[in-house]
């Protein structure tokens, strides 16, 4: 049987820092050839001229919401916007109902995916106060990491053993993210201002009731356990400018021990965006000061911070709705992040090469990503098409997600993606998809 082939001609292709003029072409899965022109007669063209071709993004932390709160989301839908997104891979987290916190409910995860997203994927394992001996069979070139609340959120999973999180720092191998918001400071906060306003706590409050001190001492105390253990960890969305200065830009990211992540709100909101936005840009942890915003950016550009993530987490608009202390934290986002980066960009803010290092490459560095993250000869073509110079306004009719919201709503993006490819298959072009099942489970070189 002959392989399917695919040629995107005339791109500017971005890649380990450089931009460079030239032609890709794809057969089946992989990018078999990268040249200044190509000619390859039998092969689908697709002219990318005056547009940045990158590889696709992975996003190393989503919440899909499948199973148990599929009235939110599902894999489907929200795989689907990730891939109107740019985004080709995304790594999914384990606050589900069940909780993933058996190899068994793992495995149900990974069924439903092969079947239904349209993008690759992987699934992060949950830690428990008393699951390690689940944890210690998880399989670590097959599974992302290990997911640890060390304050709660979303669907309570708070390890709040400090024997127990110090045995699971030392038993295992596996990758650990963790979630990190002192607990005891944010109920002592919590109640403060419950005292005071009963349920309906103005919006302004949350980033001093989750506070920088609730932030900052969960953080601090991880990355002192991960010392003194040795084990890898990632601390996932990064709020505060002083917890930049717990990371280090001194070594190269594929030889450190201690990463962390930055996510698309934090950098793009900051309080002062609560009185016109409320509940629908309430996040754990919080989106804080503007001081904090262009710190988070300093250390982002300087690699101190590894990663842009979104933690895509969406709820229903009826349930954003609420009043402070019944609306739920989080926010959808895997459709937008792409072009609000891009937007960023326009802004002078980052090169496209640093973006799409912090988007693409890092994230294939950071979880060791098997031929993905990259355009390069012999790795599997995700490839994502995007037209720097096309405006479109983010509105309820073209929100994909189920939830059919989104915090960007009425923003006006200068960039719009045209095209993705996953493994070599067109899933996206130019608002139409392509029920194609080309996605795959991500694999690890561990």
């Amino acid at each position: 049987m002959s392989k399917k082939k695919v040629l995107i001609k005339n791109a500017r292709i971005v890649n380990e820092g450089c931009i460079t003029k030239g032609d890709i072409l794809i057969e089946d899965e992989l990018i078999v050839q990268i040249e200044k022109s190509i000619s390859s007669p039998e092969a689908q063209i697709i002219d990318a001229k005056n547009k940045y071709v990158l590889p696709g993004v992975i996003d190393d932390q989503v919440h899909f919401r499948e199973p148990g709160l599929t009235h939110k989301a599902t894999i489907a839908t929200e795989s689907r916007a990730a891939a109107a997104g740019g985004i080709t891979s995304f790594i999914e987290m384990p606050n589900t109902n069940p909780q993933t916190t058996t190899i068994d409910k793992l495995e149900d995860k990974f069924e439903v995916a092969s079947k239904t997203s349209f993008v690759n994927y992987s699934f992060m394992f949950g830690g428990t106060n008393d699951n390690l001996d689940e944890i210690l069979k998880v399989d670590s070139k097959n599974v992302a990491g290990l997911k640890l609340f060390l304050g709660s959120s979303t669907g309570n999973m708070l390890v709040d053993n400090p024997e127990v999180l110090e045995k699971i720092f030392s038993s295992t191998n596996l990758l650990i993210s963790v979630h990190c918001e002192d607990e005891a400071t944010i109920r002592k906060n919590t109640k403060l201002y419950t005292d005071k306003y009963g349920d309906d706590i103005p919006i302004k409050y949350h980033p001093i009731i989750r506070s920088e001190e609730a932030c900052y001492l969960s953080s601090s105390k991880a990355i002192e356990l991960a010392k003194k253990t040795g084990a890898r960890l990632h601390v996932f969305h990064l709020s505060t400018g002083k917890e930049t200065n717990l990371f280090t830009n001194k070594i190269p990211l594929k030889d450190k021990k201690i990463t962390a992540e930055v996510c698309i709100h934090h950098l793009w909101f900051s309080d002062k965006d609560y009185e016109e936005k409320g509940t629908h840009i309430k996040w754990n942890p919080a989106v804080k000061t503007e001081a904090d915003r262009s710190q988070l950016w300093e250390a982002l550009l300087d690699d101190r911070l590894d990663v842009i993530a979104t933690d895509h987490a969406p709820h229903t608009l009826e349930e954003k709705n609420n009043v402070y202390a019944k609306a739920p934290s989080g926010g959808p986002l895997v459709q937008h992040a792409l072009v609000a980066m891009f937007e960023a960009y326009h802004k002078g803010k980052i090169s496209v090469e640093k973006l799409v290092e912090k988007m693409c490459h890092n994230p294939a560095i950071l979880f060791q990503v098997e031929k993905r993250g990259y355009i390069k000869e012999g790795y599997f073509a995700d490839i994502v098409i995007v037209d720097d110079n096309n405006p479109w306004t983010v509105s309820k009719d073209n929100v994909l997600y189920k939830c059919k919201w989104s915090p960007f709503e009425g923003t006006t993006f200068k960039s719009r993606v045209t095209h993705t490819l996953v493994n070599g298959q067109l899933v996206y072009e130019n608002s139409n998809f392509y029920e194609v099942n080309a996605a795959k489970q991500l694999t690890f070189s561990r």
